[in-house]
């Protein structure tokens, strides 16, 4: 494996220097300079090998150095080479003197312990074990990916030919997945039953008797006018050998191990709880996610008390519109009358689209930093919207070459309220998901890693709270579609309910559906979806509302002791300028921010 040899170069040399130094430098300065030095070169050589491990990770930050391969991530090798350098980097970082490095420096220094540990904890629960579901997949990912609609350009002839090589180690993960799944029906570690049954129509969907009907032949479809004659045959002929002979039997191997062996031997029953050992599993996921030490009983109770809540929110709503009746009989009324609804799912997916200067705009009287990077409003994709939740953020690249894209759930059109809209898009575009992941991403004043760093509960929490900013902003005027925004809200504060309700207190479908019918306006294709949604990935539907009611509490606590000096503008800017990070480092960064203005 490669690693950063400039970096490294460049460090190996500054510290000789310091070295050669010491006699005219104060010890304290000298301590300053190799840990400072020594962390960068750390981070550097991480972030680079990290990259070289997992291709993806690279084509999805624009560096398409590695596209011609993908990590083979279901494989025992893939974990060991993971647990190893996991294992090297907290090593050689616990042995860099903190106390010596910066507050910014600090800061990188503690997050990447947190994800270097993290990680290796991971490995103490058989997720491997559990490869895919309807939810998150490799065969689903790899179907946009191969159709042009993902992260892998289809510019130039060399992308071609490394999709194309790409082909190989999606063929292998599958084997993997497989063999992996098959280990788990032999230890008791399967999916439920419920969720795969909804893998197989998206695997069906992939298998087609012409190959000109297949998804993978769109790229072949769109080949660029200015490739050669001879790469364009040689192209089409490459693609339809590859196509028929390799991904169709692939997904065809696939399925017929998930029909004829993985359905039976899958359970019937839902939580993680009821797994061996899925008592520490979940609550190791309930950290991870939350970045919290709340235990799933705590994050039950505060979700009843927001539901609670929020009821209260809205029946003021009720009052406003005149309505008469009960919040049940509103939750009927809006979910079934027709002026809330479009005939077509073009039209939904335009209103988004029309949004986009007028919030953008508006956006500007809370933010005063806003990213280069523009992001467009698509539809999910047929063969995944069924599962799929009602909207999504895919991040673009740090140079703005390939935009952010705001994917938007038509599927069932009647399901899809006009009243949920201005929440939805606060959430996934501005000011929420494209906002706070193209400025991370396009700050080259942090270290690498945490310019692509993930920590959920910022990250959704943010998302969350950029949905409660929309009266502040100058929307949500329509009573209709601030009741939208409480409903939407109300639906995270129902995740903390039956998220720990089905993964820690025993709780089966059923009980979820009909507690959300009982106490939110869904219709049942987005509450069926989203509650096998929680049952794929637990944990993820806790770090909303946790997250924003941190961010929430962090922001009332700096208006009460800045008064009238709290300047939000600023507020926002502090909170997203140095990306996301653990909320308790978030608080702490932000008591740092209010007690210098005091």
């Amino acid at each position: 494996m490669k690693h950063f040899p400039a970096a490294v170069l460049a460090a190996s040399l500054l510290l000789s220097a310091c070295a050669e130094r010491a006699e005219e430098t104060s010890p304290a300065t000298e301590t300053t300079v190799d840990a400072s030095t020594a962390l960068a070169a750390l981070f550097d050589e991480h972030f680079e090998r990290g990259l070289e491990l997992n291709p993806m990770r690279a084509t999805r930050i624009g560096d398409y150095r590695f596209n011609d391969r993908m990590a083979i991530s279901n494989s025992p090798e893939y974990r060991d080479a993971e647990r190893a350098m996991d294992e090297e980097f907290l090593t050689r970082l616990i042995e860099i003197d903190r106390d010596a490095l910066s507050y910014q420096e600090q800061l990188s220094y503690d997050m990447f312990k947190i994800l270097r540990e993290q990680s290796l904890e991971s490995n103490l629960y058989p997720s491997h074990l559990q490869p895919l579901n309807q939810f998150y997949s490799l065969t689903n990912s790899f179907v946009r990916l191969g159709s042009g609609a993902s992260v892998h350009p289809f510019e130039t002839v060399k992308d071609y030919e490394d999709f194309l090589s790409r082909v190989d180690d999606f063929v292998a993960n599958v084997d993997f997945a497989i063999a992996n799944m098959r280990e788990g029906m032999n230890a008791g570690v399967v999916q439920p039953q419920v969720l795969m049954a909804k893998v197989v129509p998206q695997l069906e969907s992939q298998i087609v008797d012409d190959v000109e009907a297949s998804l993978f032949w769109r790229p072949i479809e769109n080949m660029p006018d200015d490739f050669s004659a001879a790469d364009r045959d040689r192209l089409t002929n490459a693609y339809r050998e590859t196509i028929s002979t390799t991904i169709i039997p692939t997904y065809e191997r696939l399925l017929n191990f998930i029909g004829d062996d993985y359905l039976a031997a899958s359970r019937e029953t839902y939580g993680l709880g009821d797994l061996p050992n899925g008592e520490d599993w979940y609550q190791f996921l309930v950290k991870v996610r939350t970045t919290t030490t709340m235990t799933p009983e705590e994050i039950h109770q505060v979700g009843l008390a927001e539901v609670a809540r929020i009821h209260e929110e809205m029946r003021g709503v009720m009052a406003e519109v005149g309505f008469e009746g009960t919040l049940e009989e509103f939750f009927e009324f809006v979910n079934t009358d027709e002026q809330f609804f479009f005939d077509e799912p073009d039209q939904l997916i335009q209103g988004y689209r029309d949004m986009s200067d007028h919030v953008g705009g508006l956006a500007k009287k809370l933010f005063d930093v806003e990213p280069k990077t523009g992001f467009e409003v698509r539809r999910v994709e047929p063969f995944r919207e069924q599962s799929a939740s009602g909207g999504s953020y895919q991040a673009g690249t740090p140079d703005g070459s390939r935009p952010g894209i705001f994917y938007a759930n038509a599927y069932n059109i009647k399901a899809r309220p006009k009243w949920a809209m201005e929440s939805l898009y606060l959430h996934e575009a501005i000011p929420g998901h494209h906002f706070q992941i193209a400025l991370q991403q396009e700050n080259e004043d942090i270290p690498q890693f945490r310019r692509f760093a993930r920590f959920t509960a910022y990250s959704e929490g943010w998302g969350l709270y950029a949905e409660t900013l929309g009266k502040e902003i100058g929307v949500y005027t329509d009573p209709y579609q601030y009741f939208g925004a409480l409903n939407a809200e109300l639906w995270r504060a129902i995740r903390l309910v039956v998220d720990t309700g089905i993964h820690a207190k025993g709780w089966s479908r059923q009980d979820v559906l009909d507690y959300m019918y009982a106490n939110s306006a869904v219709a049942p294709a987005r509450a069926i979806s989203e509650a096998e949604r929680f049952m794929a990935i637990p944990g993820q539907a806790l770090a909303y509302k946790i997250g924003q009611l941190k961010i929430r509490e962090i922001r009332d606590s700096a208006e009460q002791r800045l008064g009238e000096n709290f300047d939000v503008v600023a507020f926002h800017r502090e909170v997203l300028k140095d990306g996301p990070m653990p909320l308790s480092m978030l608080e702490s960064k932000l008591d740092r921010w209010v007690e210098a203005q005091l």
